[in-house]
């Protein structure tokens, strides 16, 4: 669900924004100045969206589309056959969507509903609030390598660029090109499709280089960063049995539950699932070996005369147990209970 104080933001300062540019619009004194400072500056504003455009760009284009003409016209041409296979894809992807719409308006199946092949994306509803920064970003880049690809192809084919610039429509954000429509209708077919398809050849770029790099991440920071090491836990719930001082942290890492070892979130769950099904065991320990491992170094004595390691009144320590010799020929008895017994506690909080 879009959190209310998010859409009272947004909406609050496009009204502000709006009734800023009337006002400076109708008014008699700041009307000429305000248009002007608007036009120098490439601006124009309109409800739910802003619009910026500059010819700042045009040389940086200029000197792209005359590097090596070339390798320019095999990556043109390898764009304009990616951008006819990708049509073609696209077309079948679509079909295939409305055959999923469909069923999902004619059932009353609730898993046909996330088995889409399209989704939109509405922030607040199929994406987390905390990731819209990183998404705007995403859109925005995407948008200036699509644009960047269109006004070099542009170039290259003799088509004049009028200029390049940024928009943002309600929270979206998003790139453009003015390309002289003259010289656009004037070339061949081609050439035109060489343009079209320059965009969508340069996100798909884009996309097998974040692919490439995402891959190639734990080897470039290499060796500040590994993988396969264990499960980290992003957070435990208070007042739960892994909670307190020997508990769990956030920030450590699970390497092992009994003698299930754990290399990532997979093994976490697997080993989980593993021990579920299998008899949960104590272990009996010499009291010379459990003693020295009490916290602090003493014991808690407990009302009817038991000793414990953590405090009488711990709820969320996890700690060992042992009870008093009752006499000379009486053994001593210690038993400590494994961090299986609450697995179930962390699952939910291992990534």
């Amino acid at each position: 669900m879009i959190p209310v104080p998010l859409l009272v933001c947004v909406m609050a300062a496009w009204c502000a924004v709006y009734l800023a540019d009337t006002l400076l619009r109708s008014s008699a004194t700041h009307r000429i100045s305000y248009e002007s400072w608007l036009a120098s500056r490439g601006l124009m504003l309109s409800p739910f969206h802003v619009r910026w455009q500059t010819t700042m760009f045009n040389r940086l284009f200029a000197y792209c589309a005359r590097i090596n003409p070339r390798a320019l016209y095999l990556w043109f041409n390898s764009g304009l056959v990616f951008g006819m296979v990708a049509m073609l894809g696209s077309v079948v992807l679509l079909i295939k969507t409305l055959q999923q719409t469909l069923a999902q308006m004619t059932t009353d199946n609730p898993r046909i509903g996330g088995q889409q092949a399209l989704q939109v994306v509405v922030p607040g509803v199929n994406l987390p609030t905390s990731q819209l920064a990183y998404f705007f970003i995403a859109l925005l880049l995407s948008g200036v390598i699509h644009e960047l690809g269109h006004a070099v192809a542009a170039l290259r084919e003799q088509v004049r660029v009028n200029g390049f610039g940024m928009f943002v429509f309600v929270v979206y954000p998003g790139a453009f090109v003015d390309l002289f429509t003259t010289h656009l209708n004037l070339i061949s077919p081609m050439q035109q499709l060489r343009i079209f398809c320059a965009g969508v050849w340069h996100n798909f770029v884009l996309c097998v280089a974040a692919l490439a790099f995402l891959f190639l991440l734990p080897l470039l920071l290499f060796p500040m960063y590994s993988t396969g090491g264990g499960a980290l836990v992003i957070d435990v719930i208070q007042g739960s049995a892994a909670d307190g001082p020997r508990g769990l942290s956030v920030g450590d890492i699970v390497t092992g539950l009994e003698d299930c070892p754990v290399r990532g979130v997979e093994d976490w769950s697997s080993c989980l699932s593993h021990l579920s099904h299998t008899p949960q065991t104590g272990y009996c320990v010499p009291a010379a070996s459990l003693q020295p491992s009490w916290a602090h170094g003493r014991a808690f004595k407990r009302l009817d005369g038991t000793m414990d390691c953590c405090s009488n009144n711990s709820l969320t320590d996890l700690c060992f147990s042992y009870m008093k010799p009752l006499g000379k020929n009486s053994r001593e008895r210690e038993v400590t209970h494994t961090l299986t017994q609450a697995g179930s506690f962390y699952d939910w909080f291992i990534m």
